[in-house]
């Protein structure tokens, strides 16, 4: 029998065999090899190198010692924000090249009031993946925050802090905290601030999270040692009182309003029954009226609000304006019911019915300042009727406001100057004769047009061009100045750009523009020719429709 040892012999013996006979194999099999690419059994044929090949490096003339540079090594930082630069365009590095400070200055500072697309614009900066810059890491983040909140966009804000790591830093706590707060979130930074006392924003913060744990004992105790210590001020200690202690209260006379309060306050008379209506207070409050502890009224008025500045999806409106019937008339109740009556008209399929209802709900969405989102809501539907007169003229005008504003151009009503002047703008060539606005193009997906597009759309009509010959409006002169090809961009803008800090250069640019439509023409000229250097083309157009079609006091 064979053993185990002479099977390992007889199988080396059988590869030895093996090999043997293939480097003795017939010079016929030797000359074609076995390959799917030819080129690599060709013989090489080419000429043989020298016998000496010098691949030393070159030697010095000087004895003097050579310069070094030295660099320090350091890791990136990891992007924070909310949306991938593949969504919104912008570079991962979008604040290099410029400090911290002066990106945090112009991020809390810089004005989109009044101007959806420059609402929408810095909402696409504050939220875009970018990474910190090296020094001072933290201080564009909490501009970030800040500005966020201050718009009213308290769950991005939340959102954000919590991709950054909220418990880093007490900075960055108590931003989380307060909107935690705002949203009726808080009990995982309650958690946290209990696993780490050192990050609350003050003393109050302590109590109120020991109360919400169920630690009653120690927030008894520690609200004793505050009024022992008077280390809070006794419009404070009052209000934590009634929190602790409801039934010792339960026939006192109401607290004073507070003059300003901050989240921790609001929650607090919220949760003694006292609840502070959000309409005075700053726009950030307005988010704790969206959840269901506030009326309906209440919640309407601030997603208006929210909505007014961009930090509210224009469709979470529409479901509130259409949760119910109106029960009494006036102000907000006016236009629920002029919606509704309008959305039930597009459902009725008549044109007749459309015209009649539409501009009853434009001049309550006028009152309301929420003219962009109705036309985002209603724009693609309005084009599916056949409306003449007064009602066609006022259904475009709502088209030119939405996303899809370059195909509503194509078709104008009327051939009344500044129809003409309108449909070229958005077509991005207000100012070049020639256009043929019958053939509509096709919006790209991504809404944003390269800065060269005017060319492919085709440019405006000669009546366009007579609008700057003939004089015009101050302002659409130097809407037309802005977008003429040889636009000259500001030079200190011009600097940024070639330095590639794209990020200050487009806030300065948003500045820029805020200072045009307040009414220095000048400076509306060079923001448009910078926003369309940038490739914001697209926020050029739908900026400068917005400031020709609403109406801002």
């Amino acid at each position: 029998m064979r053993t185990r040892q002479d099977r390992k012999i007889s199988l080396k013996a059988t590869v030895s065999a093996l090999l043997f006979s293939a480097l003795c194999a017939t010079p016929s099999l030797a000359q074609a090899p076995l390959t799917v690419i030819d080129w690599l059994g060709q013989p090489d044929n080419s000429a043989p190198l020298p016998s000496t090949v010098l691949l030393e490096p070159p030697v010095t003339g000087s004895a003097a010692r050579p310069q070094i540079t030295v660099t320090p090594l350091q890791a990136l930082l990891p992007p924070i924000g909310l949306v991938s630069p593949s969504a919104t365009g912008l570079p991962i590095d979008l604040w290099r090249g410029s400090t911290p400070e002066d990106i945090a200055g112009l991020i809390r500072q810089v004005s989109v009031q009044g101007n959806p697309a420059m609402q929408s614009l810095l909402f696409t900066l504050l939220l875009s993946e970018s990474r910190p810059l090296a020094a001072k890491g933290d201080v564009i983040l909490l501009a970030r925050l800040d500005r966020l909140i201050t718009l009213g966009a308290s769950d991005p804000a939340q959102a954000l802090v919590e991709q950054a790591g909220p418990s880093s830093t007490p900075a960055r706590f108590r931003r989380w905290f307060f909107t935690a707060l705002l949203s009726g979130d808080e009990d995982r930074a309650c958690a946290a601030l209990t696993a780490a006392p050192f990050l609350a924003p003050d003393y109050r913060a302590r109590v109120f999270c020991s109360a919400r744990r169920g630690d009653w004992p120690t927030a008894a105790l520690m609200l004793e040692s505050a009024h022992a210590l008077e280390i809070l001020p006794k419009a404070q200690l009052d209000l934590l009182d009634r929190f602790l202690n409801p039934d010792i209260f339960e026939l006192a006379p109401p607290l004073p309003l507070p003059d300003n309060p901050d989240p921790l306050t609001f929650r607090l008379y919220e949760a003694i029954g006292e609840r502070l209506p959000t309409a005075p207070l700053p726009r950030a409050f307005s988010a704790a009226d969206l959840r269901d502890v506030a009326g309906w009224k209440a919640q309407l008025e601030a997603a208006e609000r929210l909505t007014r500045a961009g930090a509210l999806n224009p469709n979470q409106l529409l479901g509130l304006y259409t949760d119910r019937s109106p029960a009494a008339s006036g102000g907000i109740w006016d236009r629920v019911e002029a919606l509704q009556r309008f959305e039930a008209a597009l459902n009725s399929a008549s044109s007749a019915e459309v015209a009649n209802a539409l501009p009853a709900v434009w001049q309550a969405m006028q009152q309301a300042g929420l003219e962009v989102g109705f036309a985002d809501l209603f724009s693609s539907q309005l084009a599916r009727f056949d409306l003449t007169g007064a009602a066609a003229e006022l259904s475009w005008r709502i088209r030119l406001l939405a996303p899809t504003y370059e195909i509503a151009s194509h078709s104008p009503p009327s051939d009344s100057q500044e129809n003409i002047f309108l449909a070229a703008l958005a077509q991005g060539t207000p100012g070049e004769p020639g256009s043929n606005l019958s053939a509509p193009q096709t919006q790209p997906a991504d809404g944003q047009t390269n800065a060269g597009a005017g060319s492919e759309t085709g440019a405006a009509s000669p009546a366009a061009s007579a609008v700057l010959r003939e004089g015009g409006t101050p302002l659409m002169q130097s809407i037309i100045q802005g977008f003429e090809d040889g636009a000259e961009v500001p030079i200190k803008i011009r600097s940024l750009l070639d330095n590639g800090q794209l990020g200050e250069a487009i806030l300065r640019t948003m500045d820029l523009f805020a200072r045009g439509a307040q009414g220095n023409l000048g400076d509306l000229s060079k923001s448009l020719a910078a926003l369309r250097a940038v490739g914001l083309e697209d926020t050029a157009r739908r900026a400068t429709l917005q400031l020709m079609l609403l109406e801002r006091g």
